[in-house]
């Protein structure tokens, strides 16, 4: 039975370009997370899970792209095969269909787990990264949300009585980071 080709993009940042991963690549329908690889709420990933059907392709650029880990990743390929849903990965140039020998089985477990070593690697560089740019006190975090001025009237209206919730929206941030603020005297 010959299905539809149906691709899946995800995107880590709002400025990365989805339509790199499957450019050249002709697919009738293309679902797009914009999330980190590591979030769990990808509801266009749970939403081309319900849309496909046996006899379609889902055309993936690589396998960090549809999975957190080795396990998240042999858990999706072996759900959707099992629907008779095929699977190609275009980085890695695999296709997997179900009745996949066990040199496929094999490659999806090495190239998954060198994706996921690959991902722990930068990790560590970033973090390596910061911890230099902070001994040449190059690296101060992330900006702040509220000027400093903005931080002491935030302080004393809160101390006034004013209610959190409407001080977070008036302030345009989360109630979280409201009371990050009111804990704080800097």
């Amino acid at each position: 039975m010959q299905g539809h080709r149906i691709g899946y993009v995800r995107v880590s940042s709002f400025d990365q370009n989805p339509e790199r991963q499957l450019e050249q690549t002709q697919v009738s329908k293309v679902f797009t997370d914009k999330a980190s690889g590591k979030d769990t709420q990808r509801p266009q990933l749970e939403a081309l899970l319900s849309f496909v059907r046996e006899g379609d392709t889902v055309v993936v650029h690589s396998m960090d792209r549809l999975a957190r880990n080795l396990d998240d990743l042999r858990r999706l390929v072996q759900k959707l095969t099992q629907r008779g849903v095929r699977i190609e990965f275009l980085k890695e140039g695999l296709v997997f269909t179900g009745e996949d020998s066990p040199m496929a089985n094999l490659m999806l477990s090495v190239m998954g787990a060198f994706a996921e070593f690959e991902r722990a690697l930068i990790r560590e560089r970033q973090r390596e990264g910061i911890t230099l740019a902070k001994q040449r006190g190059a690296y101060r975090g992330r900006k702040k949300a509220l000027s400093d001025e903005q931080a002491a009237t935030l302080r004393q209206r809160a101390t006034a009585g004013e209610p959190k919730a409407q001080l977070a929206r008036e302030f345009n941030i989360s109630r979280e980071t409201l009371y990050q603020y009111l804990r704080t005297d800097d």
